[in-house]
């Protein structure tokens, strides 16, 4: 079922986002014009519970719904990370202020694979300490915020927690903790 690339030009070319216009063949032949893809980084977010048994949170605006939004810590894999867990280690700590004692690969999710190409991993941190003040982006303004697990499943039941990676990484960081459950019928 893969796609052979015939051409590909970059109509947008960025830090943030490169955008390419391909032109593909299908294996029966058909050639698929104008078939546009979106780069992006290499993305981390993580569950974050701290030692008294808290889940580490933030709300920010996103722009492109012109909302405000409950969503787990995270950002860009920078060039300068030796690994994916040094990266959600750094997006923490510089977004919430909180070093974990634990952080375990939980997978990883794609934004968009009909579009995008890069993925987001996930991770549950826990042993969560605030060490230090944020250290935000020059255009970050983030609240951190503290819930007990029961406020983020009701948020989660309640549709207030929209970013669908970051109800993914939730869903399986409270799997892995025993607190949902399911399994695969026999």
């Amino acid at each position: 079922m893969k796609w052979k690339t015939l051409s590909s030009e970059y109509i947008f070319y960025d830090t943030w986002l490169k955008a390419r216009k391909d032109v593909c063949q299908r294996p029966d032949g058909k050639i698929i014009e104008d078939y546009y893809v979106m780069e992006y980084m290499t993305w981390v977010t993580g569950v974050g519970i701290t030692t008294e048994n808290k889940v580490v949170m933030i709300r920010q605006y996103r722009h492109a719904l012109g909302v405000s939004c409950f969503e787990t810590p995270g950002g860009c894999v920078d060039d300068t990370d030796a690994d994916l867990e040094t990266a959600i280690r750094r997006e923490m700590l510089e977004e919430t202020g909180y070093q974990f004692e634990t952080a375990e690969y939980l997978g990883n999710t794609s934004p968009n694979p009909s579009t995008n190409n890069n993925l987001m991993h996930l991770f549950l941190l826990q042993g969560g300490k605030r060490l230090q003040e944020q250290q935000l982006d020059h255009n970050e303004e983030i609240e951190v915020l503290l819930f007990t697990i029961p406020e983020v499943l009701k948020m989660m039941d309640n549709n207030e927690i929209i970013q669908s990676m970051h109800m993914t990484g939730l869903l399986l960081a409270f799997k892995k903790l025993g607190i949902i459950q399911y399994s695969v019928p026999e």
